[in-house]
Order: structure tokens, then C-alpha cells, then sequence
């Protein structure tokens, strides 16, 4: 089999497998969802965003210089934007540039 035919299989295995677990909930719940599914989606988001959050800081060195001033500014840069602009992508995007800005001037 050439690589062309494989990589087109391959693909559609893949999109075939993707959409059915897409629609797997709707199939499951047709009539009414149930109130631990309704919980997890409630909990679920900020339970995430903070476990990344804390993934991400896990190896910042506070015991010498810039003692993890790049990430304490850009955190609370999101932080004021999340709560000024209430738009997620301006504050992740505006968040990872100063950061990124952050460490390039003070290393």
C-alpha cells in the first residue's frame, strides 16, 4: 500500500472515530442529562484551568533572580484583563506575550 493511501485511511479512521465520540453524549442522553453530568460540566473548567495553572508554575525559581516576577506580572496581567474585558482569548493571548516578552529582558 502506498504512503498516500495509507495517510487517507489513516485520516479517515481517525475523523470517523472523532465524530462518533463527538456524538456519543447526544446518542447517550437523548431525553434528559443527568445531574452528575450537569455537575461536571459546571466544575469541571475551573477544576482544569487550575490544575494548569499550577502545572505551569511548578517549576518557577523564586530563590533567585527574576525570582518569578515574569510569571507573577503576566498572571496578574490576565487576571485584571479576564476581569476587565471578560474575553478569555485576549487575556490568555495578552498574558503569554508579556510573558514571553518578560523573559527575554530580564535573562
Amino acid at each position: 500500500m502506498n504512503d498516500l493511501r495509507y495517510a487517507a485511511i489513516l485520516v479517515a479512521v481517525m475523523s470517523v472515530g472523532t465524530i462518533f465520540l463527538r456524538f456519543l453524549p447526544f446518542l447517550v442522553f437523548k431525553k434528559r442529562v443527568p445531574s452528575y453530568i450537569d455537575y461536571l460540566g459546571k466544575v469541571l473548567p475551573s477544576a482544569i484551568i487550575g490544575m494548569l495553572v499550577v502545572y505551569c508554575l511548578r517549576n518557577t525559581a523564586v530563590s533567585y533572580s527574576p525570582f518569578g516576577m515574569p510569571e507573577l506580572i503576566s498572571i496578574m496581567l490576565i487576571a485584571v484583563l479576564q476581569a476587565w474585558k471578560r474575553n478569555s482569548l485576549i487575556s490568555i493571548l495578552s498574558g503569554t506575550a508579556a510573558y514571553m516578552f518578560l523573559i527575554r529582558i530580564w535573562t
